[in-house]
């Protein structure tokens, strides 16, 4: 089972790895820099469609329960 402070760890990570969380649905989300996401107890915000500077334009909150793997995400898939 994933936990809110495994995440939290991927996000502190120095130097950060980018990396992919894989949901039960069999959809998944890309956080490639850690100001991407925001764990809480239960949830994570990702940050969507970036502006120019940098700032998310939209975000999805997905629910730690249902995230079924974390990956590392590969160096071809870094924008």
């Amino acid at each position: 089972m994933i936990t809110a402070i495994q995440i939290r760890d991927l996000l502190r990570a120095e130097p950060f790895k980018p990396f992919r969380i894989c949901l039960s649905d069999g959809t998944h989300h890309d956080v490639t820099n850690h100001d991407m996401a925001f764990v809480k107890k239960n949830v994570v915000e990702i940050g969507l469609s970036f502006d120019p500077d940098g700032i998310a334009e939209h975000f999805t909150r997905v629910a730690i329960l249902h995230i079924t793997r974390l990956e590392d995400l590969p160096e071809s898939m870094v924008h």
